[in-house]
């Protein structure tokens, strides 16, 4: 019989947690030359690679910019926004193209590899996926079903960040295909979805001081 893990003490207290996503707003300038230490960096890799996804088939990869001239190629097709040179981490989040037999497999063979299982034990589970994603009417619209699961990734990340004190700002202000172009993924199986820059709000960055702007809990949240 498996053994289920036991939960990990809880680090984070609800008010912990309510204080962090309170705290955390879309940074629109960073402190430059303020880096994120490698272990709290370490973390929120792994915060990705921990991120959930339908069918656990992890559509994406994720590329960490640090080139400085690479950002500054970027820049001008990022609306020309600070934040994207000013950061101490850029993540360019990317989405399958297509979802193929290989992808399947591939996710067959290392959850038989971490269960100790025969892959044949896992035929039913691969025929499900391979109905509904390449078979199925989902393959029409692959393209947006990908960008659905990057941007659980991406939500994963902006709370761990949040979590550890880590600014961040999600962009969609920016040309996929120009970054497609200047990251050279024309050919690549991957495609450029949304960005995040990461790192530590400049003291006089205005917003940070704004209120936030949330509905109340009783127009979004219903239970029947």
């Amino acid at each position: 019989m498996m053994r289920v893990p036991s939960p990990i003490p809880m680090a984070f207290t609800p008010e912990d947690l309510a204080g962090a996503l309170r705290w955390r707003y879309a940074t629109k300038s960073f402190k430059a030359g303020a880096r994120i230490p490698s272990a709290t960096w370490s973390a929120l890799e792994d915060a990705l690679v921990q991120s959930p996804s339908s069918y656990g088939l992890q559509p994406w990869k994720f590329l960490v910019i640090e080139d400085p001239s690479l950002r500054s190629s970027l820049k001008p097709h990022s609306w020309d926004q600070s934040q994207i040179t000013d950061c101490s981490h850029l993540v360019v989040f990317l989405a399958r193209r297509t979802i193929e037999a290989a992808d399947l497999d591939r996710l067959i063979q290392a959850t038989a590899d971490a269960r100790g299982l025969n892959p044949e034990q896992l035929a039913p589970y691969r025929g499900m996926m391979e109905k509904d994603l390449i078979d199925g009417p989902r393959s029409a619209v692959i393209d947006r079903w990908a960008s659905n699961q990057v941007y659980i990734a991406l939500g994963t990340f902006l709370t761990a960040a949040a979590l550890l004190s880590v600014d961040t700002c999600p962009i969609e202000g920016f040309s996929p295909a120009d970054y497609d172009s200047i990251l050279e993924l024309e050919s690549s199986p991957y495609r450029s979805c949304v960005v995040c820059a990461a790192g530590y709000r400049d003291p006089e960055d205005r917003y940070a001081a704004l209120a936030k702007v949330r509905y109340a809990p009783g127009d979004l949240i219903e239970t029947i």
